[in-house]
């Protein structure tokens, strides 16, 4: 009985460690000496896209002024680490895809997927059936089938399937996918329709948690491996598109009673499986819910998150307080953001500065809170946000404007690439933090020694500050409305 428990709490301790949520761990110094600083800008009103601008040079100042403005960076103090940065491989974006020239569908996948000539894109998300980007609704079985023997991806294989396959090549072989179910089929829920929310049926419930080893399956046959699963997207909304509503207490028992037991069962019990799925408002009593329950919590991997409670708050903004507080009460659990976008399509965003930094103050207080990886939604849509077959037209960080034959770049695009490009998986979050609230930072330790700190200016004006590391610093300016990445190896 000793050892049984003396190996439970080693276990819990070795996962605190692992995942660096609970404490700061100390690694060996970081010696700016002898080191290049190269720094990389994004901002409004110039040609700056990830470009490298400048050099830094550090001198000796072990004490920084209080009148000054001071990034401080501490390599010594690590904390989480990176799993990745990535978007979400949906249908629309491979239908999106397969209407573009050879050309452009290679500039594309070099842009997003590249390590050298794009911005190193290493994690992905796709749908299990139909979702709002599909062209239509679908489902992988046929109508009564409880057994699944109708089970087949067919549908997947016109388009989805083929552009995974290509993003794969392109990444170079490997790619942190995960899967999120929107709806079980309409024959198994209680209002017999994808669309509109409605509740899995008691009596389908194995039947649906067997659907997901299913799928696993049919991909890995494919060539395309699948890291782990959410639970169901967005378990609280009821949409006009594909969706399926769990309480906290059905999302626990359904995992605990089926649908964990099933992935183990069906030799899927290494994949990750992740609770919620949605946004950081209620994430807080969903999570303590389903983890409260040790034979609930012994199959989930980590919690997911969406950012869209900024709309359903009509503009209060992102509730990262929620989101600290299941980070600092379940540290053992990684959160990982699985969606996040504008919501409402508008070709003005297409130009439009605050659609970028939405993504860099969401990211960089995400990753300060905890979060071990950033998934965008669709990764392409077209010029008018879709396709989409309920009108839930929304922006994406690349548009491919069917009209002219040309991709459009948004600022979100470079906004996500400072961090993806530059911080990698493997990496570890160290401390930092900016002396004054108009400058938002972020920094990680690279596997490969380069230390890659973020710096944020949402303000209209340009903000000189020192970069301040273990008694060493270096002067430069943080541009009006810009992100830059520091680069010091």
């Amino acid at each position: 009985m000793k050892r049984e428990v003396y190996r439970t709490t080693l276990c819990v301790v070795l996962s605190l460690l692992s995942t660096g949520f609970a404490r700061a761990q100390n690694t060996s110094s970081f010696a700016v000496d002898g080191k290049t600083a190269k720094v990389y800008v994004t901002a409004k009103n110039t040609d700056d896209k990830i470009s490298q601008t400048e050099t830094l040079q550090f001198s000796d100042y072990p004490q920084p002024l209080e009148k000054e403005i001071t990034i401080f960076v501490d390599p010594s103090k690590t904390f989480q680490t990176m799993l990745g940065i990535g978007g979400a491989l949906t249908d629309a974006s491979a239908e999106v895809f397969y209407k573009m020239p050879k050309s452009l569908q290679q500039e594309l996948l070099t842009d997003y997927y590249d390590k050298n000539k794009g911005i190193a894109y290493t994690l992905g998300r796709t749908n299990i059936q139909s979702c709002d980007f599909s062209s239509d609704t679908y489902a992988y079985v046929k109508d009564g089938d409880v057994a699944l023997n109708t089970f087949n991806i067919s549908h997947d294989m016109k388009y989805r399937v083929p552009f995974i396959k290509e993003v794969l090549a392109a990444a170079g072989g490997k790619l942190t996918l995960f899967a999120s179910p929107w709806s079980p089929p309409a024959w198994m829920k209680t209002n017999n329709e994808v669309l509109h929310g409605g509740k899995l049926k008691p009596e389908y419930d194995q039947s649906w948690a067997n659907l997901y080893g299913k799928f696993i399956s049919a991909y890995e046959k494919q060539g395309i491996p699948i890291w782990g699963i959410t639970v169901q997207n967005e378990e609280m909304a009821s949409q006009t598109w594909e969706s399926c509503i769990y309480t906290a207490e059905e999302e626990r028992d359904f995992i605990k009673n089926f649908l964990g037991p099933s992935m183990k069962k069906a030799g899927y019990g290494d994949r990750k499986l992740l609770i919620w799925d949605h946004n950081r408002d209620l994430m807080y009593q969903r999570v303590s819910t389903v983890l409260e329950d040790p034979e609930a919590a012994k199959y989930v991997w980590g919690v997911a998150y969406h950012w869209y409670e900024d709309i359903a708050a009509k503009g209060a903004g992102m509730n990262f307080e929620n989101e600290r507080l299941v980070a600092q009460t379940f540290p053992d659990k990684p959160l990982m953001l699985t969606e996040g976008c504008a919501a409402d399509f508008d070709p003005a965003k297409f130009t439009d500065w605050s659609f970028g930094e939405k993504y860099g103050q969401s990211m960089i207080n995400d990753f300060n809170i905890g979060t071990v990886a950033w998934t965008d939604w669709n990764v392409l849509l077209d010029e008018k946000g879709g396709p989409n077959h309920v009108g839930n037209f929304c922006m994406a960080p690349i548009h491919y404007d069917t009209t002219t034959g040309k991709l459009i770049y948004t600022n979100a695009y470079y906004y996500l690439g400072q961090f993806s490009k530059f911080i990698h998986p493997g990496a570890k979050r160290v401390a930092s933090s900016s002396s004054r609230n108009n400058l938002l930072t972020t920094a990680y330790m690279n596997t490969d020694g380069k230390l890659a700190v973020v710096v944020m200016n949402k303000t209209d004006a340009d903000i000189d500050y020192s970069l301040w590391i273990k008694g060493k610093a270096a002067k430069t300016k943080s541009l009006a409305h810009s992100i830059a990445t520091v680069v010091i190896q």
